[in-house]
């Protein structure tokens, strides 16, 4: 029986490293060889600098130290998103906002949703079922200096300078794992008889064979599509949003620094802030058939409060989509080869890392099980994607703005699947269970439906019943999060102290 032999990841950027360092962990100490092709001449896009909780637990199982890693990648603590206009400002006021935090919203494993519903004088539901509100709206981080690395008072992601995040992913991938890296262009693919990639063509390098081949190549997919034909299954009529203009702002050393991403929306989309040490990252994402670029220049400078002629701008083109099939003969497509969809769940990288441990996991060592590990990693992607793009439409669709025609066409169900559909039929007349999410390999889940649902005021028909109890457990959380803000120090002060003094290694 063929054995695997050699792995060729061909891209680097954020997407190559992690699939190198998922895998090469996995190979480690087997004879099987991983080698990254990185363009000495292609940049990397680098605007994905928003991740999600699961980055705590890939970069420990990596062994990068959450030291190192907050230094060398200009990181800070993302505890939330803060979603600003997502409602008519007539009916919500200016400025209206909800967090989608990360903190569990069940105090000591009691979903108090329903006593939070019954009450029509309760502050929103983010406020009343976590104590994080408290921690970002006060600007404080979710850890002490003294605290071990990976651990804090609250959940937490980080966002990161994502060129700089590359680098360390690399060289992380090179010392540890023995991940071989060779730079160069691929300028042809060759395949053999049955399909399958047999060796690729460099401009410098030769031919480099090998057994098994993953494409981190973005839109390009210069593997996936280019040479297997592999098509794309289109979802832009869902999520309809195909634009973006990103700009760097810098700031200063002693500026603020939010603990959450913003996102903030507009006539025809939405803008993303996210602050990170030295400057902040942001971007005008819109659709381009109800709004021209001009108008979408005017209204980013607008944000700003500056021309964007001083900053370091780029436009990028977005069609939403994913491969019909992430694994075809002996490839598999990562990262922007695999997929997008708009940023607005830091979904980009989230579905890197969840598709690149999931292949690790599942990547066979003979030759002939490859069609069989294809086809139960096929539906796990398929299904994963699908449920992505289904919560991203809802942000939009629960929005009540009818302000614009973009915002009027967002509310219609035309497009919407039918487990979306179902999903919010369902729960018009009883509150979302952790049931009602019945497959392990949901990206999104029960809590994160509830703090989309619920802080843009969607209101089930169900019969209420409050829970004397729930409300005792409200008042502690709130009195944890009083006594937090006097213990944890903001984030800019954080992040001054893990530089100066680190973290605790156990």
């Amino acid at each position: 029986m063929k054995k695997l032999r050699k792995v060729v990841i061909v891209g680097g950027g954020t997407s190559g490293w992690l699939a190198a360092n998922h895998i090469g962990k996995r190979l480690l100490g087997s004879d099987i060889e991983v080698c990254l092709i990185e363009s000495p001449t292609i940049p990397t896009i680098g605007v994905g600098e928003g991740t999600v909780p699961m980055m705590v637990s890939t970069l420990q199982s990596f062994g990068i130290s959450e030291q190192t890693f907050i230094t060398q990648c200009d990181a800070t603590f993302k505890q939330s998103i803060k979603f600003i206009n997502w409602l008519d400002k007539h009916h919500h006021g200016e400025h209206n906002y909800y967090h989608h935090l990360f903190e569990y919203p069940f105090p000591n494993n009691q979903d108090v949703t329903q006593t939070w519903l019954s009450d029509t004088t309760a502050a929103s539901f983010a406020e009343t079922v976590s104590f994080q509100h408290m921690l970002c709206e006060h600007g404080v981080g979710p850890k002490a200096i003294t605290q071990a690395q990976y651990t804090g008072h609250a959940s937490y992601a980080y966002h990161l300078n994502a060129l700089k995040f590359a680098q360390l992913l690399k060289d992380n991938a090179i010392s540890r794992f023995n991940v071989k890296l060779l730079k160069t262009n691929v300028t042809a693919v060759k395949c053999n008889d049955e399909g399958y990639i047999s060796e690729l063509q460099t401009d410098d390098s030769g031919q480099v064979s090998g057994d098994f081949f993953v494409d981190c190549s973005g839109f390009s997919s210069i593997l996936h599509r280019q040479a297997l034909g592999v098509k794309s299954v289109d979802v832009s009529d869902q999520l309809p949003i195909d634009k973006a203009i990103t700009a760097q702002v810098p700031i200063s050393a002693d500026d603020a620094l939010p603990p959450y991403t913003l996102a903030t929306a507009h006539q025809a989309g939405w803008i993303w802030d996210i602050a990170l040490t030295t400057r902040r990252g942001t971007g005008f994402v819109y659709a381009s058939d109800y709004l021209t670029k001009e108008q979408a220049y005017t209204k980013f400078e607008r944000y700003l409060g500056q021309p964007l002629s001083g900053l370091k701008v780029r436009e990028i083109d977005m069609k939403a989509g994913f491969a019909e099939r992430a694994w075809h003969k002996n490839c598999v497509a990562l990262g922007l080869a695999q997929g997008f969809v708009e940023p607005l769940e830091a979904t980009s990288i989230l579905l890197t890392d969840f598709s690149a441990k999931l292949l690790a996991e599942n990547l066979p060592v003979q030759h002939h099980a490859l069609a069989l590990a294809a086809k139960k990693y096929n539906e796990i992607v398929d299904y994963a994607w699908r449920r992505v793009v289904d919560f991203i439409q809802l942000h939009y669709y629960l929005s009540d703005r009818q302000d614009s025609a973009f915002w009027q066409a967002m509310k219609s169900t035309d497009s919407m699947s039918v487990v979306l559909k179902e999903r919010l039929a369902l729960w018009q007349y009883q509150v979302p269970k952790k049931s009602d999410f019945n497959s392990k390999y949901e990206v999104f889940e029960l809590e994160n439906y509830l703090y989309i649902l619920y802080g843009m005021h969607f209101k089930p028909c169900a019969h209420l019943v409050a829970k004397p109890e729930h409300k005792e457990l409200i008042a502690m959380l709130t009195s944890y999060g009083e006594q937090l803000l006097k213990q944890l120090p903001k984030h800019r002060a954080l992040l001054n102290n893990i530089a100066q003094h680190g973290l605790q290694k156990i």
